[in-house]
């Protein structure tokens, strides 16, 4: 049986009161702190850097997950590992040399993994399922938080778990698969069905009032999936 787990998308948290927001979410039963990058350059939008990484670090024990919409890629790795990441995730398009940058994230003492936009090809995934931790499928185009999930998505999740779970099953290991984009308490059991086991979510658990009934809520819905 997979164990589920449930990432906060930092995205859509209080930025005046970051620490707190972590500590809140992670009391209220969140599982990862899911931290995104974006530089206005391979995406349109502009967040956070190392420096932001660094400063919540000592507010939680959870992994911190760094989900990089950057490029190049290779020099800030290394800088969020240095800040505290516990997982680095990047899209392999934004990567000159995806083993290379593979091989750096896990050189730096982090997991590391690929990130497949809705129009990517998981053929990515072909040389490199040996040198990857986790697996995350956007159910949204990236950029910015509050968008509608795409119903597509599904199938690439389902794809992705088949990839998994056959090279798991050969050469052993561990291997998450994580879903970002558009995940709701109304949604999230339909995407553990596809095969998912990690869960981001922003404004679904950032936008509401009570954080921990929100994640209750979703747990209840994951718990509906065998």
């Amino acid at each position: 049986m997979r164990n589920f787990r449930i990432a906060p998308s930092l995205l859509s948290a209080d930025f005046a009161c970051l620490g707190q927001e972590v500590r809140d979410v992670i009391a209220a039963g969140a599982d990862i702190i899911h931290f995104d990058v974006m530089d206005n350059h391979y995406v349109p939008n502009l967040t956070v850097g190392p420096l932001v990484c660094e400063a919540i670090r000592p507010h939680t024990q959870a992994p911190i997950d760094v989900h990089l919409m950057v490029k190049p890629v290779d020099s800030l790795a290394p800088m969020f590992a240095k800040a505290g990441a516990d997982i680095i995730t990047f899209h392999p398009e934004a990567s000159e040399h995806i083993d290379r940058t593979l091989g750096l994230i896990k050189e730096s003492g982090c997991k590391a993994g690929l990130v497949f936009n809705p129009a990517t090809s998981l053929s990515y995934l072909d040389h490199v399922m040996d040198k990857i931790d986790m697996v995350l499928i956007m159910s949204v185009n990236p950029g910015f938080g509050g968008q509608s999930f795409i119903p597509h998505a599904l199938e690439k999740v389902r794809a992705a778990r088949q990839r998994i779970d056959e090279y798991t099953a050969k050469h052993g290991g561990e291997i998450w698969l994580e879903v970002d984009g558009g995940i709701k308490v109304d949604n999230i059991a339909a995407v553990a069905a596809a095969g998912a086991d990690t869960f981001v979510a922003g404004s679904a658990i950032y936008g509401q009032p009570d954080y921990q009934a929100v994640i209750a809520a979703m747990r209840a819905e994951l718990a509906k999936v065998a």
